[in-house]
């Protein structure tokens, strides 16, 4: 059963003033509540693997320090979040982790907004991510918000890494990469 607010197609925009929902960037306070948000998000994908995805064993001590995590609450409850490494000519989106009650009602496109808007102040204008070639609904949703697979790797341990991207213009409006893959 999905905690939803609204039935609403679109994704929610995520405002810090609009009551409901806060976005705010994550300390060495949440480790806690960013591992749990992680390990929840993820159990899905432990059958389908064999194994448990890497964000659900992540040192988020270290992605406090090194990167941008921001954390998404519905109600006062942290239900998810969205890490970021900024690159020299890119943002990297790390993880994206939406619980399982919330998932489906528009937050991880809503996070996937915010990421670019984080770009853009960061005059970054790629945006690039990776995800296992097993999690096809992940696949589908970065597709629809306009990224293009660039690549995909195999890899003995992790098995395939599809890798993607998505340019951006100044003014929010997307851009389909042509990067070819190296």
């Amino acid at each position: 059963m999905q905690n939803c607010k609204t039935d609403h197609p679109n994704p929610p925009q995520i405002s810090k003033d609009a009551g409901q929902k806060t976005l705010r960037r994550a300390t060495t306070a949440d480790v806690t509540i960013i591992r749990y948000l992680a390990r929840a998000a993820y159990a899905k994908w432990v059958p389908i693997l064999g194994r448990e995805p890497r964000p659900m064993t992540a040192d988020y001590e270290a992605g406090v320090r090194d990167h941008l995590i921001d954390l998404l609450r519905v109600d006062g409850e942290a239900v998810a979040l969205i890490e970021m490494a900024p690159k020299a000519d890119h943002l990297l989106i790390v993880n994206v982790a939406v619980v399982p009650t919330h998932q489906g009602c528009g937050h991880g496109s809503a996070l996937m907004a915010h990421a670019e808007e984080v770009a853009r102040s960061l005059n970054l204008s790629e945006m690039r991510l990776y995800t296992n070639a097993r999690f096809t609904e992940n696949l589908r949703l970065y597709g629809r918000l306009g990224y293009r697979v660039d690549r995909e790797e195999e890899h003995p341990q992790f098995g395939a890494t599809v890798y993607m991207s998505k340019r951006l213009d100044a003014a929010g409006n997307e851009q389909s990469s042509n990067r070819k893959p190296s």
